[in-house]
Formats: structure tokens, C-alpha cells, sequence
């Protein structure tokens, strides 16, 4: 249980205050315990990191999963694949996720997000398979660059709405896709 606790308090100080704001000190503030204590549960900040991907990214990539598994044309699964993921950008899982940047992981840490992510981006293969791409891999590996840059510019507080990016992410996403 204090290990889910602190887990839970390392999601919240990501999405508030980004990686400057998980700390140790922080986490036992959040959670009522020792700092010693802390140190006990994890060796360090990526190690926090590390397991948050390894808790949270499961259930998001369930939830893209699912979103695509709800419908059948294959152009459709392309949109269910862009709009779940960016309808997760303000999700304090995600936000947690992305907080951090890589090069604060280890490599063994960084080796699991990478897997986690080629997980993710399998998952679209088959619908671009179904569109008649001859490497179907690579169109998903560049799908989701679109994906990740548009997380990106919501991530930023961009000038444009949250769904104004989903929307030309989406129609970039399905115009390459056909083309």
C-alpha cells in the first residue's frame, strides 16, 4: 500500500510541477512518511520514473487498444489509434510519463519505455497492413512521430485547443496513411 501510495503521490507532483517537483522530500511530504522511508521503495528518481512506466503504461496502452478494437475499417483503427492516445494527454498517468526526460533514466530504464512504446506502435501495424502499405512497420513507427509531436505541442499549452491539434493530427495521420 505505500508503495502505491508514493506512486500515486509521484503522479501528482509530475503533472503539477514536472520532474523538478519529484523529490524525495516531496513524496514524503505527500505521503506522511519518513524520507528514509522513501528510500526504501526506490533508489532514486528514475527509479520512481521507471516504475510508474512500468505500472501506468499497461493500462494506457490497454485503453488505445480497446479504443481501436471498437471499430473495423481499418482507416477507422488509425483514428481510434491517434485520438485515444492524445484524448490520454491530460491524464495525470501519462502526464507522468512524459514529465521526465529519457536522459535522467538509466539505460535499462529507457531500454523498458522503448519496448513499451514498440508495443504501442505493433498494436496500429496490421491496420496499416490492411491499407496497403508495403512497410507497414515503418508507416506505424512515423504514425506515431505524428502522435508524439502533437503530444507534444499539447503538452506545451500550445495556442491551439487540445482538440484543434487532435483533429490535424488525425487528418494528417489518415491522408498519409492513403497516400
Amino acid at each position: 500500500m505505500q508503495r502505491a501510495a508514493l506512486l500515486d503521490a509521484a503522479r501528482s507532483l509530475l503533472s503539477e510541477g514536472g520532474t523538478e517537483a519529484l523529490t524525495f522530500p516531496a513524496l514524503a511530504e505527500r505521503t506522511g512518511l519518513a524520507r528514509s522511508s522513501v528510500y526504501e521503495y526506490f533508489r532514486s528518481r528514475a527509479a520512481v520514473v521507471e516504475e510508474l512506466c512500468e505500472v501506468d503504461f499497461p493500462v494506457w496502452a490497454a485503453e488505445v487498444e480497446a479504443a481501436m478494437a471498437a471499430v473495423d475499417r481499418p482507416e477507422d483503427k488509425v483514428e481510434a489509434y491517434v485520438r485515444q492516445q492524445l484524448e490520454l494527454v491530460g491524464d495525470r498517468r501519462h502526464r507522468a510519463v512524459v514529465a521526465i526526460s529519457a536522459s535522467e533514466l538509466d539505460a535499462g530504464a529507457r531500454e523498458k519505455i522503448r519496448a513499451a512504446h514498440g508495443g504501442l506502435v505493433a498494436m496500429i501495424v496490421e491496420a496499416l497492413a490492411g491499407l496497403g502499405h508495403t512497410e507497414p512497420r515503418l508507416a506505424a513507427m512515423l504514425l506515431q512521430g505524428v502522435v508524439d509531436a502533437a503530444v507534444r505541442r499539447i503538452e506545451l499549452g500550445a495556442a491551439e485547443e487540445p482538440t484543434s491539434i487532435t483533429d490535424a493530427a488525425v487528418a494528417m495521420a489518415l491522408r498519409g496513411v492513403r497516400g
